[in-house]
This record gives structure tokens, sequence and C-alpha cells, in this order.
């Protein structure tokens, strides 16, 4: 070994002294308690001001990435204090390695940071990705946490959704529309279906009445019988209202179809053609 490696190994030693690599340790502690801290406040804003619910998680969201990356990068070299020679001399080697051994951690880092900037969608929307459906409830350095109505966790590397489609429901706003089928006999009154359920929605404690309400016609097959799809579209005040929007929906309006004698249709009933085989038998 020749003196130039042993001068570069008793630098290495001396910037990567016990007393650095602890305070190493406690500062990136302090930079967690930060984050946590931050988070601690935003949940507690979230109940103050419900309105500005998905502002101020996505504020946090903003803050969060800010502390680790400028707050990280302030303690490691605030506390270690490389010597230039000795970062050009290891740069090299560490990029290297370090973009072997952690290439899928780097990629989803970088994604992260893309996910922030190109926002593609943001804490607090619904959103369906990869046949899994449910609120964004984190955007980390590493993954994204997704939460199912079924009130279910699901971790998604970042990287995944720089190159897989994801699609949002709300887009960074409080409401979202929602979607309610209803199913009709052919022959019933359209006309007056179409006004009920119209007024369902309307009066709907959870409606946002600010954004229209459409009532679709569509003429489908069902168990071999030609039957009337009736869809009721309209916004929901607050995407945590979702299932009790279309469940409050559904009762009322199934209640008052039935009250106005609205025909539905049967599934057991037999069409013509097995009426008529039944008739020859």
């Amino acid at each position: 070994m020749n003196e130039q490696d042993l001068s570069n190994a008793a630098t290495i030693v001396d910037v990567l002294s016990v007393t650095k690599v602890a305070l190493l340790f406690l500062g990136f502690i302090s930079l967690a308690f930060i984050v946590k801290l931050v988070s601690s406040i935003g949940e507690k804003l979230h109940h103050k001001i419900p309105s500005r619910r998905l502002l101020i998680a996505q504020l946090v969201t903003s803050i969060s990435f800010v502390i680790y990356i400028i707050g990280g990068s302030y303690v490691f070299y605030g506390i270690v204090q490389p010597p230039k020679g000795l970062l050009l001399a290891v740069s090299g080697t560490l990029a290297v390695a370090l973009g072997l051994s952690l290439k899928d951690l780097i990629s989803s880092v970088v994604a992260g940071v893309i996910l922030l900037f190109d926002r593609p969608f943001q804490v607090g929307d619904r959103v369906s990705f990869a046949g899994t459906y449910g609120e964004i409830k984190t955007i980390g350095l590493r993954a994204v946490r997704l939460v199912t109505l079924d009130d279910s966790v699901v971790t998604i590397p970042n990287s995944r959704f720089i190159t897989d489609v994801v699609s949002s429901g709300n887009f960074g706003e409080l409401d979202m529309m929602i979607e309610v089928n209803f199913h009709l006999a052919i022959d019933s009154d359209l006309k007056r279906a179409r006004s009920i359920l119209y007024e369902t929605a309307a009066t709907s404690k959870y409606v946002f009445l600010k954004k229209p309400i459409a009532i679709v016609l569509n003429e489908i097959e069902m168990a071999n019988r030609l039957t009337m799809q009736v869809r009721v579209k309209a916004y929901v005040i607050d995407v945590r209202f979702e299932k009790a929007f279309q469940t409050d929906i559904l009762l009322r309006g199934n209640e008052a179809l039935i009250q106005a004698g609205i025909q539905r249709p049967s599934l057991f009933e037999m069409s013509d053609k097995q009426k008529m085989i039944q008739a020859s038998l």
C-alpha cells in the first residue's frame, strides 16, 4: 500500500469518526421527528378546516419532501464536512456501488420527486391503479400509500406510477362524480322514473349541487331479456362520503320506484322463446 492510499484511508477514518456518525444519526432522527410533527399539525388542521383538507394534505407532503431532501443534505455536509479531494476520490466508486445495489430504491426516490412536481394525483385523491381503488394517504420518498374502501393499506413503489396508467376520480378536489345504476323493465314509465331518480339524487344530504346531475338511459340485455339501465350521475360533496352517497341514492331511489309502481326487470321471468317451448310440451 503506497503513501497516497494510506493518506486516503486516514482521511476516511477521520471523516467517519464515531462522533460524526453519532451526530448524523441524531440529525436524521431529528428530521424524522420534525416530519412527524408537521404531519401531526396537518391532522389537527384537517379537523379544524375540513373544507381545506386536501390542500393541507398536499402542503404537508411538499414540506416533508423539502425537509428530507434539503434538511438531509444540510445535516450530512454540515456534520461530515468531507474534503473535496476525498469526494472526488470516492464519488465515482460510490455512485457505481449505489447504482447497482440500490437501483430500485433510487429510482423510486427520483420517481417520488417527479410525482411531487408532475402531480398526476395528489394526497386525498381517489385513484384506480392496477386494479386497486382507494384514497392516496401519503406520497413518500420511496412509495405511495393507498387506503382501499375496505380500510386496507396498499403500498406501491413510486417508480410504478411513472410507466403505468393511473386514474384519478377527483384530481385534488373534494367533490367527485358518483354513478349509481338502476334497472327497469323495458315497458315501464321511463319519464316518471327519470324524474323520481333525479329528485332522489338532488335531495340527498351528500350531493354537491353546484355541479349538474345527469340521468342517462341505456337499453341493455340481461338474462337474455332487454332491460332499461338508468344511470344516475351526480357529484358527492366530499369523497369521504362516496359509499354513503351511493347507498343513500339506492335505498331512497328503490323505495320511491316501488311506491310509484315502476316496473323492475324480473330475471326469473321466462323469455318468449321459453314460453313457446313450455306451451308446446
